[in-house]
């Protein structure tokens, strides 16, 4: 029994993946038990849960493609089965995962007769298609079909704007989101006569995701949320006694522990649970960093810019990135 298991520590909250199963390449399963939470904290926890994967976890997609010569979207060419519009459709279907934040291109150029697929999309290595097989259309004669991609990574659904594109390149109305379904449910055990819950939390992805690396990001995201809070710093002009003594009733604590130790403890605790990805560094950079184990943004100041100079395929430019991101994000500098 998950509740007999969990028992055995009932003082700190614990996860397990229950079930998790590949019920097809565009469609992933995990079902997790968090506990122990006390009365009523397991629904809370459940709703942010949920949220946070519905809408704040990041996916790729395309944006755009580009065909030339083509003027719009209910154009049909000769020797190819499929109309423009329906071809579009068929991109729209297509499972992407990106290890970019920055947008990139990918290509199609196919010579006929032939069946296209996911398969003969080619672009740069930080973007993988998921899902080779998915169709897109039928080259019936020897012609050409050479189509340009724009994918990019966000948040949510995005619906393209048809009059700030040119002639050619023809919008696709982009879903970012990786996660396909949330179920939450909440049960209650008695335990040394208190009663606690059972958060069980089931997740559905389509591929570019597993289910367990979509509760660690959403996880990541909802501490991200409260980083501002924890790193805000007090406003208000206070002059002469009065500030002086609210800083000394503020600073001092019956165990003899300061506000500015306080808020540094606070800090440490928080880095050590926001990883790299938020700083949504270049491929290059964030795989290098990686490969010298640095995941999270803790990690990440144990280093000095000269120790990251020193990683194979790094370079100023990397350095300079990794820098400017931590000053936009959470306003802190690395040290020289």
């Amino acid at each position: 029994m998950i509740k007999d298991e969990i028992e055995i520590s009932t003082q700190n909250l614990q996860w397990r993946c229950i079930e998790s199963r590949m019920e097809s390449k565009r469609l992933l399963y995990g079902r997790f038990a968090i506990s122990p939470f006390r009365k009523g904290q397991a629904n809370t926890v459940g709703i942010a849960m949920r949220r946070a994967l519905l809408n704040e976890i990041k996916g790729a997609s395309i944006t755009y493609a580009e065909i030339k010569t083509i003027k719009h979207e209910y154009s049909t060419i000769t020797g190819i089965q499929e109309s423009i519009h329906d071809i579009l459709i068929n991109l729209k279907e297509i499972v992407l995962k990106s290890d970019s934040s920055e947008p990139q291109k990918a290509y199609i150029s196919i010579s006929g007769p032939k069946k296209v697929t996911a398969q003969d999309i080619k672009g740069p290595s930080s973007i993988r298609v998921i899902d080779n097989t998915q169709y897109i259309a039928t080259l019936t004669k020897a012609i050409s079909l050479n189509i340009v991609l724009n994918i990019e990574k966000d948040c949510g659904y995005r619906i393209e704007n048809l009059q700030k594109f040119q002639e050619s390149i023809f919008p696709i109305d982009a879903v970012f989101m990786p996660i396909r379904n949330v179920n939450y449910s909440v049960h209650s055990f008695e335990s040394k006569e208190k009663t606690k819950e059972i958060l069980f939390l089931e997740i559905w992805t389509d591929g570019s995701i597993t289910p367990k690396e979509a509760l660690y990001e959403a996880s990541r995201n909802l501490i991200d949320l409260f980083v501002p809070l924890i790193n805000s710093e007090r406003k208000d002009k206070i002059s002469g006694i009065e500030k002086k003594k609210n800083e000394s009733d503020i600073s001092s604590f019956s165990d003899g522990v300061t506000a500015v130790d306080m808020e540094e403890m606070t800090k440490d605790i928080a880095f050590k649970h926001i990883f790299i990805d938020q700083l949504e560094l270049p491929a290059r950079a964030y795989n290098c960093l990686k490969r010298i184990n640095v995941h999270t943004i803790a990690d990440l100041l144990n280093h000095s810019e000269a120790d990251l100079v020193k990683i194979k395929n790094f370079g100023k430019k990397s350095v300079e990135q990794v820098v400017q991101a931590l000053k936009k994000r959470f306003s802190i500098d690395l040290s020289k």
